[in-house]
């Protein structure tokens, strides 16, 4: 189950971190720190995402 947990994040964890990113600049932050705060808080919000979505794929109940 971690190989897949760890193949999930890598997407999972992209998809949330651009998303991040696109939020925060459609709200006027333009500058450094706040997409790459918000691209980080996308990737750290995105391996229990992943480690959910493992186990719900992994146990398939």
């Amino acid at each position: 189950m971690l190989r897949l947990g760890l193949i999930l994040y890598v997407f999972i964890g992209t998809t949330l971190a651009g998303s991040a990113m696109v939020a925060a600049l459609a709200a006027g932050y333009d500058t450094t720190w706040p997409v790459v705060i918000s691209s980080l808080v996308g990737f750290a919000v995105a391996a229990p995402v992943a480690w959910l979505v493992a186990r719900e794929l992994y146990t398939g109940e």
